[in-house]
């Protein structure tokens, strides 16, 4: 299956969760934060939220600094 990860499209597994496409991009384990179709998605369910075939996910991280 095919899903579109901050733009860029990755194939994948079926059966990827949320937690699993988010490590794609970034090891941080504060301040990210991750929507599917355009819904935030609270991180106590990353793990049980299962991607689709076309899912768009983005994936932001906070950063420090002026």
């Amino acid at each position: 299956m095919q899903v579109i990860i901050n733009g860029q499209p990755h194939e994948t597994a079926g059966g990827l969760s949320l937690a699993q496409a988010v490590a794609v991009l970034t090891s941080a384990s504060a301040g990210v934060a991750a929507a599917v179709n355009g819904a935030v998605i609270r991180r106590t369910a990353w793990d049980t939220t299962t991607l689709a075939d076309g899912d768009e996910v983005e994936v932001l991280t906070a950063v420090q600094g002026g």
